[in-house]
This record gives C-alpha cells, structure tokens and sequence, in this order.
C-alpha cells in the first residue's frame, strides 16, 4: 500500500450542515491540533474552519482538497468547549461551523491572529507635557486630550468615548510626539480598594454552603429568592470563595444595561479581575477580553448570553442570573438558549450551575419536581426590608386620565407628600397604539405587516413596531374621507407622561424606554438620578422590572394589567405572573414599606389573583398542570419549523410538502400541527408560516427533526422560502 496522507475534520465557518474532510500535507501535520483554526479551499472561494478531529485517513473514497494553512500554534478552543459546540449543533439542528463561530470574536473568525491581552495605549511624553504649561497655543480639544493623559496613559476604549472624533486628535498628537504609542495589558488598574463583602444572612450563608459543598461535581441549583432578598451578594461571595481556590466564574445576565447595578457590584468588589462581555463593545475589546478569559488572567466573566462560548481554563461555578428571563434564547440565527447551554456546559465540566430568579421559569420547576435540581430559597428580603402589598383596582367604568385612575393618583399624591418616590408600569411605548378617522373609521396599519402604526407624537411619525416603517405624521390627516379627523386610542408612555405633568405640577418626571434611553450611558445616569432622590415619578416599560434597587421607590403603579391576561401565546401566562412580580419588587427595597396597585378590568381573573396574592409558587403549580394537560413544554419536547416568502401561498405550500412527505416514516409519538399562519401572518413584507412538531420523548423528536431536515435539502420550493427551526421555541407564532 501507498503512503497515506493524514486528514482533518473541519467544521468550515459557513452555514452547511455537515464536517468535512480535508488532506493535512507534511509540513503542517506538526502544528495541527483538535481547537485550532484553519484556512482551507471551500467551493470556488477560501473560508476558515477549525478543526475538530485528527484522523489517519479519510472517512470517504472521494479525492480531498489539502488545508492551505493552520493559523494556530496552538489550540484556541478548550476540548470541553469542543464538545459543548458539537452537542449544540446536534440538539438544535444548526450547522456545526456557524455555531463554532459564536465560539470566536469577529478578528478570529476573519482568520486573524490571536491577540495577546493588550490594548493599544498613548502615554504623554515629555515634549506634550510641556504643552500644558503656560500659555502653549494647541487646540482645546488637543489639550483636553493631553490632559487626560496626565495621570495615566490614554487608552483606545476610553478614546472612543469622547464626544469628538479623538482618534484623528491622538494621531496627530502622535505626529508630534506630545502622545507616543505603548501597548498595556487590557487588564485594568483597580481605581480604589476592593468595596468590603456584606455579612449573610442565615438563608444566604446556607445557600452559598450548599453550593459550596458541591464544588468539583456537577450540581444544578435553583436559587429562589423573592426581590430584594439578596441573590447578588450569594453570586458575590461565592464568585469570591472560587477565586480564592483558583478558579474562574461565568456570570450570565439577561442584558447588559437592565444588570448595572449587578456589574457595578462585580465591579466594587473583585475589581480588575472582572471582565465584561456584551454586545456594546467593539470587535477589538471583545478579542482582548475573550483572550484575558482564555489565559485565565480575568477571575470572573460577567456577560450576556454570548460570554457563555468563552473559554475559561479553570472554570469552576457558572452563575445564571434572571433565568427565567426571556432574553437568555437567541432568537435569530443559531437560535440556542444560553441558560439550557449554560446547564449543559457545567455537566460536561462536572462543576456547580447556578439559576438564580424570584420568578422561576416552569422548566426549571418541572426539574425540581423530577428531581433533576435542587431548590434552595431565600424567602425574605435582605436587611429586614417587608415584601410589598399587593392590591388589584378596578377600574370598569371609572374615568381614566391617560391611563390613571383617581384611586391610583390619589395613592400617588399621599406617597409624594411623604418625600417617597413612585414608579409607573407601561410596557406600551409611543403616544398612542392606534390612531384612526373619527369621520370614516379608517386606521393607520403598516404597509408591510399586519399590525397598526403607533403614534409617536415628539418625533411627529407614525411607526410600526415590527418592522419600524416609519411615516411623517403630515400636518393634514390622510384622505380617507372628505372630512377626516384623527383621534388616538390607547395609552403609550409619551401620553402618560404629558399627562403626569399636568397632574402633578412641579414634580419631577422621568420617562424610561426605549425611545428616551437611546444614547449610550442614559439609562444609566437615569437611574443613578432615582437613587439619588432627583425624581420622584419614575416611569416606564420592561427596562425597569430587571434587578433594580431604588431604595426611596414605595409605590409601584401597573398601569394597564389586562394587556397580557388573554394572549394567545402558550407561555403568556407564565410571562405576565413573572413581569408583575419583578416590577413589584420594585417596591420597597429600604427601609419603608412598599405598595403595588395593578389597574384591571379584570380583577376576577384567577391568574392575577394569584399574582395579586404574592403567590407565585400556587401558580406555577396551577400553570404547570395546566401545560401537563394540554401536552406543551415542559412536558413535551417542542419544535417549530417557520417559512416566509414574499408570495402569500409559498410558505404554506412549502410546509405542507414537508408534512405529507415527512408523516409515514414519523414515530407513532411525535406529532404534528399546521401549517398555520403565523399569529402575524405578513411582517416586514413577507408572509409566514409554521409547522410545529412535539413529542413526550425528546429523542423521538430528534430523529423527526433529522428526516424533516432531509426533506427540506431535497424540497422543490426550498429556494423559493427563506425557513429556520426553533428547537423549544419561546414563542410559538
């Protein structure tokens, strides 16, 4: 026999379902490892894979192209975090090179080189120094650079925050040797001491022991605490225990700006052993951070859901925090759920994962039932602080006031008289959700979907939520009739605070969403103004439910509850009982009792009067038997597989092939729903449906979706769709 070359398995950075093989000529065999980068010849083009498995010859007869070059002297990706990607492109049906890409910053995946930790850095020469003394005449904006540059070197990330364009400022600072370049490590100096760890309590000692206990094992933990019951400082004190002993901790969070004071904590005690991880960073500082994590210089990773795939040689606790949260499932491309994930990572790595919620998600307490976790429980709120009280208004019949009741304002009024601060609930933002034609009844609806356009009165347009067309509010109302007349129905955030303005005069109001919170550090500095006591009616939508303390907040207001009480959804049950919960634990954080008032037309409803009776748990129980009965998660495995074209048939044409071909080979226990439209059939131009498939035993439910995948490859209209599937989908339609 001849001489056989060695081969590679590769997982080609693209969106194909499959590895493949690929001839490892001599001189690169040295250097090829299982976790390294390669570049290699993939159709008519060069892409970059990585390798994920060595093999003595190939697995098929057909002729193999030979890698062009392996870029890694060593392997960037850990064999656990290997194996975690590989599992995840098997069990959510996604293409193994796209999801190995989630595991790389962007410089990594264009077949750059590793960076060492360093970041790029100007310090102040003597020359620049000298500039700043007496009356030197340099532009304002070199010398408030150079300024800055006095007591440490200016580094690029700080640059990029300055309101002018400092990069241009620096290379010409540079050019005349006032700034001269130097590379730092990306690992900040600490500002100050360490802020001191508080004392737990006897529920928050026991908790971090028990998780103590199951170091170096895989352990999965429920940790259920009621709002302001002190979860934070049990992640605190145990990411400080596993520092101690020389190991790493990920610290999942829903969303980077709705957790700032959980990272300001972070911060305040560990320093610059924490690294943060989000989409607001630049390509260059993710790979700097991403790297300090891989050398196993940052102790703590602090992220949103994509600091999951980051490598963490001495991982040893991973931490996710609001598990219930929504915002944990990515929800286009690889579309895999980071708290599932997260659980499966710390299996594989045999440590501890922590999930953290007041509210916990109906999957993590089917686990509890099954054994699967264990539930620990903090049941009071930390430093004596009493749970809010919580009472329905009705307010059928009842003049409302841009949304407010008298009963409602009338508690507002009492609450402000005592120098306590009052928050409003709106998950509604713009003026008004439906502007229409007092004459002839015709409504302003989006051109591109199925929806209604909302008023947005400051910005004088009218815009579609889903798709954001956006239209010139025009100073006369469009012809639909010969006497038009707009009028508004509905109440948006912009609305209610026009009308607190003129209710409450000489109070200080504060609109927080998503169309007043666009600049970057607003949402913070608005926060940092209601805990300092600078307003004292704070409102807004869902930014404000998420782990925020506002000490002098006593009364929450819900200003409009029926909203989500009659959803179609399957799990808008369970999304209503845990927004009201969190946005009550708003309430009363310090020292002074705090009050929720849910407004409702619906007081009778039995989910709200659980909610209203502080009842999570009753109905998590009611809501779970209720799921049992009707076969839905997490009883039963679910996927749904979703098609949209610009031909309003297409799609279900497409899903209806796929059903007829896929349903004679189907095991007796899978089944199959659909095609139906989509809750929103046409959105953004293009007409949606779906097919959905479930099964008691998710393995059942795997080998269907394997031939489903089969068909869909050998689908005559497959390129007349655009398709994905959702594996344990968060919303069905």
């Amino acid at each position: 026999m001849g001489f056989v070359e060695p081969c590679v398995k590769v997982a080609v950075l693209a969106p194909v379902r499959q590895l493949f093989d690929y001839l490892l000529p001599a001189g690169l065999s040295a250097s090829a490892r299982v976790g390294c980068r390669v570049r290699v010849p993939f159709g008519r083009g060069i892409r970059i894979g990585i390798i994920v498995a060595l093999e003595a010859e190939p697995s098929t007869g057909a002729k193999l192209k030979p890698v062009i070059e392996v870029l890694d002297d060593e392997a960037l990706v850990p064999p656990e975090l290997m194996a975690l990607a590989r599992w995840a492109s098997e069990y959510y049906c996604h293409p193994p090179g796209e999801v190995f890409a989630t595991v790389f910053p962007l410089e990594l995946r264009r077949g750059e080189q590793a960076r060492d930790a360093l970041e790029e850095a100007w310090s102040l020469t003597d020359e620049g120094a000298q500039q700043l003394v007496g009356e030197a005449r340099i532009g304002p904006r070199q010398r408030q650079v150079l300024q800055l540059a006095v007591a440490a070197p200016l580094r690029a990330s700080t640059v990029r925050d300055f309101p002018f364009d400092a990069r241009r400022v620096v290379r010409e600072l540079v050019g005349r040797q006032w700034l001269e370049v130097q590379r730092l490590s990306a690992r900040r100096a600490s500002t100050g001491a360490p802020e001191d760890f508080l004392d737990l309590n006897e529920a928050q000692a026991a908790a971090a022991a028990a998780v103590i206990a199951g170091l170096n094992k895989f352990s999965p933990t429920l940790l259920e605490g009621v709002t302001g019951s002190g979860k934070t400082e049990v992640y605190l004190h145990l990411a400080r225990t596993l520092q101690a002993s020389g190991h790493q901790t990920l610290v999942l969070i829903p969303e980077i700006g709705l957790s700032e004071q959980l990272v300001q904590r972070f911060q305040r005690r560990f320093g610059d052993a924490v690294a943060l991880l989000h989409s607001e960073l630049s390509d260059r500082e993710r790979a700097l951070i991403w790297e300090r994590c891989r050398s196993g210089e940052s102790g703590v990773l602090v992220g949103t859901r994509s600091a999951l795939w980051t490598p963490l040689p001495r991982l040893g606790l991973i931490i996710v925090d609001e598990e219930h949260d929504a915002s944990f499932k990515q929800q286009e491309g690889f579309r895999y759920s980071a708290r599932d994930v997260a659980v499966m990572r710390a299996r594989q790595a045999a440590i501890p994962v922590l999930l953290g919620s007041a509210t916990p998600s109906l999957e993590s307490e089917a686990n509890v039932a099954r054994g699967k976790y264990r539930r620990l429980r903090l049941p009071e709120r930390a430093g004596g602080a009493v749970p809010p009280t919580l009472r329905g208004l009705d307010v059928r019949g009842l003049p409302l006031s841009g949304g407010l009741s008298d009963a409602l304002c009338q508690a507002m009024d009492r609450t402000l008289a005592r120098g306590e601060q009052v928050l409003l609930f709106l998950n509604r933002r713009g003026y008004a959700p439906v502007v229409l034609c007092h004459a002839c009844g015709w409504i302003a609806r989006c051109s591109r979907c199925d929806a209604r356009l909302v008023l947005h009165r400051e910005a004088g347009k009218l815009v579609c939520h889903h798709c954001d067309t956006t239209l010139v509010l025009a100073r006369q109302p469009p012809r639909c009739c010969e006497n038009p007349a707009l009028i508004t129905l509905g109440v948006g955030t912009e609305q209610l605070e026009e009308v607190l303005r003129v209710r409450f005069p000489g109070r200080r109001v504060l609109r927080v969403d998503r169309d007043s919170m666009r600049r970057k550090g607003q949402f913070e500095a608005a926060c940092a103004a209601v805990r300092n006591g600078e307003v004292d009616i704070l409102l807004g939508t869902q930014m404000l439910t998420k782990g925020h303390d506002f000490p002098l907040v006593t009364l929450v207001g819900v200003v409009d509850a029926d909203s989500r009480l009659f959803a179609t959804d399957f799990r808008a049950a369970e999304r209503f009982a845990q927004l009201i919960m969190q946005v009550a634990g708003r309430a009363g954080r310090g020292s002074r009792p705090g009050q929720v008032l849910v407004q409702t037309h619906h007081p009778e409803h039995p989910m709200l009067q659980n909610v209203l009776a502080h009842d999570y748990p009753t109905f998590a129980r009611m809501a779970l038997d209720e799921r049992e009965a009707a076969g839905l998660p997490p009883f039963e495995a679910l996927a749904v597989l979703r098609a949209e074209s610009t031909q309003a048939e297409t799609p279900t044409q497409f899903l209806a092939a796929l059903r007829r071909d896929l349903k004679p080979g189907l095991p007796a226990e899978v089944r199959l729903a659909g095609p139906v439209p989509a809750t929103m059939e046409r959105r953004a131009g293009k007409f949606r449906a779906l097919l959905m498939l479930s099964a008691m035993r998710r393995s059942a439910l795997a080998r269907a979706l394997h031939e489903l995948l089969s068909l869909i490859d050998a689908a005559p209209l497959r390129n007349r769709v655009r398709w994905h599937l959702d594996i344990d989908p968060e919303e069905v339609g």
